[in-house]
């Protein structure tokens, strides 16, 4: 842990699912000491999709890094708890709806009394304030309120939903960089105060998708699903091979395209005038699509890849995590890392973004089970008696 870069940040994690708990993770994963707060009966993740064994994977890849310890909020004694936690504490993390806590008498308001330096991020579907902003929120709503699913797919197809939780990792990667400006600000300027960051899981969603809202009010055009092609770039398909293999290519800058219909036989294009700029190209697309996908339904995978890296063409396979756990770009940058699971032996997963060069994350271990801090958080950092902790675990408190 020495040359972690966050070693001694403090955190606690009270969110549940997947925004909140994934800013948590990448700054456990970089050395903060993160602790996970979940209810009693467990974070509903620990039940979600896939499981080995009994073992949660989706609970393995967020909790990873984490120390666990139960927790009831709602009540009295379980809130008396956190306010002692919270007491050294750099950053809170939580997603309850809206007034939840301060109903409960654990607001902002109340938590900075006890640690003035505290950073708290609040993550929820629509944010702290609107019309909007006590109603339910998921990544899936953010993905369709954003726009993103109003251009995913195909024209003839129904808007298309993302099949892993995107809104939610784009907003817990936001979170992240959100809580490390806000700490430095409290360390560079805020004379150690902390603040509160206040991230909806729609917005930064709404952020990645471009200008298009500046091209509607600009010119009153809305853009639609356009498949695997987009309106800027050509050409930009996924082309299948002779193996049944599909390739993804993508010729955005002018250099890959001109090396692109070379190689696949057709120089001509690259002679026409609408050729030499990306509006005439996406005017061609179909052309452009039946010369390379043509060419590269004549050969292997294997084949085109090569070609392609000899040329300079800019192309790629369309994985399967059985591919990826082969690839000798992921095992070369070590992408995918083995670690330690208490239930299932090890696991294989992803590994820490981004790499730093002298303080580099580190995976230390998977998500652990439910309250295996507990001793260690209550009794010996907080001084609880066994038979406070045996009286509280009765109550349903931990």
């Amino acid at each position: 842990m020495s040359d972690l870069p966050l070693q001694g940040l403090k955190v606690v994690d009270a969110a549940s699912i997947f925004a909140g708990p994934v800013a948590a993770t990448l700054l456990a994963d970089f050395g903060a000491d993160v602790l996970k707060v979940e209810h009693p009966r467990g974070d509903s993740l620990r039940s979600m999709g896939w499981n080995v064994d009994g073992e949660s994977l989706f609970w393995a890849l967020v909790s990873r890094n984490k120390r666990c310890v139960t927790l009831k909020l709602s009540v009295p004694e379980g809130r008396d708890i956190l306010k002692k936690i919270i007491a050294d504490a750099d950053v809170f993390v939580e997603n309850f709806r809206p007034g939840t806590l301060e109903r409960w008498g654990l607001g902002p308001e109340v938590l900075h009394e006890i640690n003035p330096g505290l950073i708290i991020l609040r993550t929820t579907g629509f944010g702290q304030t609107g019309p909007y902003s006590n109603r339910p929120g998921f990544g899936t709503l953010a993905e369709a309120m954003s726009g993103f699913a109003h251009i995913n797919g195909w024209p003839d197809k129904p808007p298309a939903l993302p099949p892993f939780a995107l809104g939610d990792c784009i907003a817990g990667f936001t979170g992240c960089f959100a809580i490390m400006f806000a700490l430095w600000w409290r360390e560079h300027g805020g004379n150690g105060k902390g603040q509160v960051i206040d991230l909806s899981i729609y917005e930064p969603m709404f952020w990645m998708l471009g200008p298009q809202t500046m091209l509607f009010d600009k010119t009153g055009e809305v853009v639609g699903r356009s498949g695997n092609h987009t309106p800027y770039s050509a050409p930009r398909n996924a082309y299948q091979t002779k193996d049944g293999r599909w390739l993804a290519l993508s010729a955005t800058a002018q250099s890959i395209a001109d090396r692109v219909v070379k190689l696949v036989g057709r120089p001509d294009l690259a002679e026409q005038p609408w050729f030499a700029g990306n509006p005439g190209r996406i005017a061609h697309t179909e052309e452009l699509d039946d010369a390379i996908g043509g060419w590269i339904a004549e050969r292997t995978a294997e084949e085109v890849l090569a070609e392609f890296e000899t040329a300079e063409g800019a192309i790629a396979p369309a994985y399967t995590a059985a591919d990826i756990v082969k690839d000798p770009q992921y095992l070369a940058r070590e992408t995918i890392v083995r670690v330690p699971h208490e239930g299932l032996g090890d696991v294989l997963m992803q590994n820490v973004v981004p790499i730093l060069s002298d303080t580099p994350g580190k995976v230390r271990h998977a998500g652990a089970p439910k309250g295996s801090s507990n001793l260690e958080v209550y009794r010996d950092q907080l001084g609880m008696t066994d038979e406070q902790l045996a009286a509280l675990e009765a109550d349903g408190v931990i």
